[in-house]
């Protein structure tokens, strides 16, 4: 049996701390080992304890979360990190992602949307293990990586979840051709709005095209495709 990943949770409100700690423990693949109030004491954990994840807040008492993530990543810390902060300017998110973090979450959240991105960090290291086993990649695997990086990326950002991206994204790449919103809808029983808004995402993330379909009266219907 595949062990539970270890999560180390940076927060200096203790309060929020225990919330969080709480709902990682219910999450099945994961276990919360440790508690940091500083960023000097993430620091020292992380070169510790090797963590295979960390929710980051961005606002410490000693230090930005942003410094934090900047000397783990300078010291060779591989760690999945999903940033759990009130942060919301654009220069927080870009320095983020630009360091690796897919997965953002906005305070107040609710545990589905965490859980969420703790299934995301799992599928990632179970991924990341087989490639591993496997030795060198492919340009089909590379090419995996690249894109399941880009829809977590575009995922990142708030009122969208990167598990139904994932799999909207999914949906494109598996049709044989251009697909409506409200094909994805069927496909996936969401609502028409929310799959419009999911594929509209994939097409600001250059993550998928859309065209119009003339042909019958009023506006012409919107069709998407996954970009090759």
């Amino acid at each position: 049996m595949t062990h539970a990943l270890r999560a180390l949770i940076v927060e200096d409100d203790f309060a929020v701390a225990h919330v969080t700690r709480r709902f990682v423990e219910q999450h099945p693949r994961f276990e919360a080992v440790a508690v940091a109030g500083t960023g000097a004491d993430a620091l020292k954990l992380i070169g510790e304890i090797h963590p295979d994840a960390v929710l980051l807040d961005m606002y410490l008492p000693d230090m930005s979360g942003t410094a934090v993530l900047a000397r783990a990543r300078a010291a060779g810390s591989r760690a999945e990190v999903i940033a759990v902060t009130a942060a919301r300017d654009l220069e927080t998110v870009r320095f983020a992602r630009a360091h690796g973090v897919h997965h953002y979450l906005v305070k107040p959240f609710r545990i589905q949307l965490l859980h969420e991105r703790l299934d995301d960090v799992w599928k990632t290291h179970m991924r990341d293990q087989r490639l591993r086993a496997e030795g060198e990649l492919d340009q089909t695997e590379v090419d995996a990586i690249l894109r399941r990086d880009a829809i977590a990326a575009a995922g990142s950002r708030k009122g969208v979840s990167s598990v139904t991206l994932e799999t909207v994204a999914q949906v494109l790449a598996d049709a044989a051709g251009r697909v409506s919103a409200a094909e994805v809808a069927d496909a996936l029983g969401m609502s028409r709005v929310s799959a419009r808004r999911y594929l509209e995402r994939l097409v600001e993330s250059d993550l998928a095209d859309r065209a119009p379909r003339y042909g019958g009266p009023g506006r012409p219907e919107l069709l998407y495709s996954a970009r090759r």
